[in-house]
């Protein structure tokens, strides 16, 4: 297959960064990247434009980068509680996922908005105490936010059924 060399004038997805110069099949580029303009041709006069591009990209990279810390900060302080189902056994019914913690942050939070993949939890929580889960922001800043998992209390059910009687 015939390829083009391209440079980039936006991030691409499994492609690059701006003012990368990347090789790609003749079609991709034809049909794809350079109508959308997220891509030019590697010619001369073109690689003389890269200095620019390169000065956008350290923009981008420094204010993903602040961003990333003032939420890694944000969460740091942030203590949540959520309440887990146990049963007189102290078998828990059901366990915290990814999505119920995401919910509690953005709840609690209208300036933090994370996606559940963020979240490095290995397995759902079955089991009450205090967790601290890791959070993916930003490649060189660690975050992580502390989850405190109770077990429900029983009091609101038992009223409940008094009031069924």
């Amino acid at each position: 297959m015939a390829t083009v060399d391209i440079i980039l004038r936006e991030k691409v997805d499994g492609l690059g960064a701006e003012a990368d110069v990347v090789s790609v099949k003749r079609g991709f580029a034809r049909n794809c990247l350079l109508p959308q303009g997220k891509a030019y041709e590697a010619t001369k006069g073109n690689l003389r434009h890269i200095e620019h591009l390169q000065a956008v990209r350290a923009q981008r990279e420094a204010d993903e980068l602040a961003d990333a810390d003032k939420l890694a900060t944000k969460l740091k302080k942030m203590k949540l509680t959520l309440e887990l189902s146990i049963g007189e056994s102290g078998k828990a019914f059901g366990s915290i996922t990814t999505s119920d913690i995401v919910e509690a942050i953005n709840a609690k939070s209208r300036q933090i908005n994370l996606d559940r993949h963020q979240l490095q939890l290995d397995k759902p929580i079955k089991s009450t105490g205090s967790f601290d889960i890791p959070v993916k922001l930003h490649a060189d800043v660690p975050a992580q936010v502390t989850v405190k998992v109770v077990a429900e209390t029983k009091e609101e059910d038992d009223a409940e059924d008094a009031g069924d009687e």
